[in-house]
C-alpha cells in the first residue's frame, strides 16, 4: 500500500460500513445503511431525540428500548431528526416488523447482541476516526486474501464477501470473466465486444481510469461514475500483471454508495489483490512446465470445449473458508444497496432472516472448497474451467491465431525436452503431442511465427521441419489451421518452416518420397538417360518443366534461349511427346525424383 491515500478516506464512514468491517460486524441489518454515521446518540428516552442531529447513529437503552412500541416510535422519530440509523438490543422488536418498518420509513434497523452501551463507544470511535475503520477493513481483507492463497477463485471470494455494497470480477485481457461477479460490468456485453486484447478498456464500458501497462501494478488505478462525488454508481479498476510484465488480466469493481470514501477503500483492497492473482497465474504455468501431458490435455480441451455462452447463467459461487460453511446465494433485490451484504462469511450463522452474509453473487466458476493439487485434471484445479486455466498459462484464446507444427525427421526424444524449447522460442503458447511431433497456436502473425519456429528447430536435438498455418479468428476454426500448419511441415525440409499459404507446386513436388520413386522415375526417363552423358539433357528437361517454357529456363540455367532449343529437340528424339499433359506431369515428378 502506498503511503500517501487516495481522497475519500477521511469522508464520514456509511452504515453499510459499520456493520460488514466495523464495529457492528455481526448484527443484523435492516435498511440500505447508505447513509453517512457523522456521531452517535444514546437515547435511553423519546425526549432525548429532540436533540439528535441529521446522520447520528442513535443506540437505544432504556425505555426507549424496552418494547416492540417502543423501538417503533423510536424509528419514527429519527426519521423525523434523519439519523443515519438506529440500533436496539436483540428482541426490542421482531425481526419481521423492523424489517417492514425499516423498509416503509427509509431508516435503518440494526439489532446487536451485545451491551448496547458498549456498541455505540465503538460506533462513536470509528465515526470521529474514519481513516482508522477504513484501514482495519483494509488490514482484515489483506488477512483473508494471504489466507486464501494462490487461488482466483478463493481471492475473488474474499473480495466480494468482505466488500459490502460491491461487485468484483477477474476479466481476462480479451474482457471475458474468469471469476466473480457478473454485474461488476456496467455492460458486460459491451465490454467483452470491445475489450481489447491488451488489457485495454475501450467506450464500451465508460472512461476508466485503467491502463495497460502492467508494470505499473497497483499504482495504475481508477474510478468512474459519480465515485468523486460521492453518489450513484461508482467503478473501478486495477490491472493485474503476469509474472513476466504482460497483462494477465483487469480486476473490475462497481457498486453503488453515497460515501464518497469508499470506491477508494476498494481500490487499495483491489490492489492487495494483484500479487495473489499474479501467484496464482505462476504456479499454473510451473506446473504446466513440469507435466507436458497436463498441459497438453488442457490444450486439447480448450479446442474441443465450446466457450461459455456470454448470456449464460454463471454458477453461484460464495467465498470458502476453511472453517465455516460457504455463504447462500439468495438473489438480491433489484434495487438492493450496500446492504445486502453486511457480515463476513466467517461470522456468519446459519440464519433465515435479515441480511447477514455475503452480497448474493452471480458468479463465473461454481464452488470448490479444495485447493488443486499437482494430480489434477486440466482445469478441473485452476478456479473453474479449461478457459481460465489457459488464461494462467498466458495463452491466447480468442482474437487472431495461427497454428504451427513441427515435424521431427528422426526418431523423436523426450516430449517435455521438446515443450520445453518450444515454449523458449515461441513464448507462452500449448504444445500438443500430434503424431510423432508437437503442435500448438499462438497469437503471433505467420510470418513472425514462422520466424520463431525457425529459431525452436534449431535449438531441436534432432532433424526437424516445421509448418505454419493460416491465421483464423478464434478457436472455433483452429482446426483448419492446425491442418494446414501439418501439411505445411510435411513438405518442408530439414531445419525449413513451410507456410500454409505459400505451398505450391514446386513445394507439393519437393515432398515426393524420393527413396520409393527413384526406381520407377528410373524407368520412365531411361531413353533419356540413355543418351545424356553429363546430366544437361535431364537438367535441360526439368527447367523447361518447371518454369513452363524455353526462354525462362534460358535464364534459370544461364544459357542461351537456342541452346535450351537444341536440347529439347534432342529430348524429343528420345520419343517423348512434351506436348501430351500426361507425358509432361509424369516427365516432371521424374526429373524432381532423379535431380534430388
Amino acid at each position: 500500500m502506498s503511503g500517501v491515500r487516495e481522497p475519500g478516506w477521511e469522508a464520514p464512514v456509511t452504515v453499510a460500513e459499520l456493520v460488514s468491517g466495523g464495529p457492528l460486524a455481526g448484527a443484523r441489518m435492516y435498511g440500505a445503511g447508505e447513509n453517512p454515521v457523522r456521531g452517535v446518540r444514546i437515547v435511553d428516552e423519546p425526549a432525548v431525540f429532540a436533540t439528535v442531529a441529521p446522520h447520528t447513529a442513535v443506540v437505544l437503552i432504556g425505555t426507549a428500548a424496552s418494547g416492540g412500541w417502543a423501538v417503533e416510535m423510536a424509528m419514527r422519530r429519527a426519521w423525523e431528526q434523519a439519523a443515519a440509523c438506529v440500533i436496539a438490543p436483540a428482541g426490542g422488536l421482531s425481526e419481521g416488523s423492523g424489517e417492514v418498518l425499516a423498509e416503509r420509513l427509509g431508516v435503518t434497523l440494526i439489532f446487536v447482541d451485545e451491551d448496547p452501551l458498549v456498541v455505540a463507544v465503538r460506533v462513536a470511535s470509528a465515526a470521529s476516526r474514519p481513516d482508522a475503520a477504513r484501514t482495519q477493513l483494509v488490514a482484515r481483507c489483506a488477512t483473508r486474501l494471504a489466507d486464501a492463497g494462490a487461488s482466483a477463485r478463493r481471492v475473488l471470494g474474499v473480495l466480494n464477501a468482505e466488500l459490502p455494497g460491491t461487485s468484483v470480477a477477474f476479466l481476462d485481457r480479451y474482457g471475458l470473466t474468469l471469476a466473480g461477479r457478473r454485474d461488476a460490468l456496467a455492460d458486460p456485453s459491451a465490454a467483452r465486444g470491445q475489450r481489447g486484447p491488451a488489457g485495454e478498456a475501450s467506450a464500451g464500458r465508460g472512461q476508466r481510469g485503467a491502463t495497460s501497462d502492467a508494470s505499473a501494478g497497483r499504482g495504475q488505478r481508477g474510478a468512474v461514475g459519480d465515485a468523486s462525488a460521492g453518489r450513484g454508481r461508482w467503478s473501478a479498476e486495477v490491472v493485474v500483471p503476469d509474472q513476466e510484465g504482460g497483462v494477465l488480466g483487469t480486476l473490475v469493481a462497481a457498486g453503488s454508495s453515497r460515501s464518497p470514501g469508499w470506491p477508494a477503500v476498494v481500490r487499495t483492497v483491489l490492489g492487495l489483490a494483484v500479487a495473489p492473482l499474479t501467484a496464482w497465474a505462476a504456479r499454473e504455468r510451473l506446473r504446466a512446465s513440469r507435466a507436458f501431458a497436463w498441459q497438453a490435455s488442457l490444450a486439447e480441451r480448450v479446442l474441443t470445449e465450446p466457450e461459455p455462452a456470454s448470456d449464460a447463467e454463471p454458477a453461484s459461487d460464495a467465498e470458502p473458508a476453511s472453517d465455516a460453511e460457504p455463504a447462500s446465494d439468495a438473489e438480491p433485490a433489484p434495487d438492493a444497496g450496500p446492504a445486502s451484504k453486511t457480515v463476513p462469511a466467517r461470522d456468519r450463522a446459519p440464519d433465515t432472516g435479515p441480511t447477514r452474509g455475503a452480497q448474493p453473487a452471480q458468479n463465473a466458476w461454481p464452488a470448490q472448497s479444495t485447493a488443486p493439487t499437482e494430480s489434477a485434471g486440466p482445469g478441473s484445479a485452476a478456479d473453474g474451467g479449461v478457459r481460465a486455466a489457459a488464461v494462467a498459462l498466458g495463452w491466447p484464446v480468442r482474437g487472431l491465431l495461427t497454428a504451427y507444427r513441427i515435424r521431427p525427421l528422426t526418431e523423436p526424444g523426450d516430449a517435455q525436452l521438446a515443450a520445453t524449447l518450444i515454449t523458449a522460442t515461441l513464448g507462452n503458447v500449448p504444445v500438443m503431442t500430434r503424431g510423432d511431433g508437437w503442435a500448438g497456436w499462438s497469437a503471433l502473425s505467420p510470418s513472425d511465427l514462422a520466424e520463431r519456429v525457425r529459431q525452436a528447430l534449431l535449438s531441436m536435438p534432432w532433424s526437424c521441419a516445421g509448418g505454419v498455418g493460416a491465421q483464423v479468428e478464434g478457436l472455433d476454426v483452429m482446426a483448419e489451421s492446425l491442418l494446414g500448419a501439418e501439411a505445411a511441415a510435411y513438405v518442408a525440409g530439414a531445419g525449413v518452416v513451410q507456410r500454409a499459404d505459400r505451398i505450391g507446386p514446386a513445394e507439393l513436388l519437393g515432398a515426393l518420397p524420393t527413396g520409393a520413386l527413384r526406381a520407377p522415375a528410373a524407368v520412365v526417363l531411361r531413353p533419356l538417360l540413355a543418351i545424356d552423358r553429363d546430366g544437361t539433357l535431364l537438367e535441360t528437361l526439368g527447367a523447361v518443366l518447371d518454369e513452363g517454357g524455353a526462354l525462362r529456363a534460358a535464364e534459370r540455367l544461364g544459357v542461351h534461349r537456342n541452346t535450351i532449343t537444341a536440347r529439347l529437340d534432342r529430348i524429343k528424339s528420345a520419343g517423348f511427346d512434351l506436348d501430351d499433359a500426361a507425358t509432361r506431369l509424369a516427365l516432371q515428378l521424374a526429373c524432381h525424383v532423379m535431380l534430388r
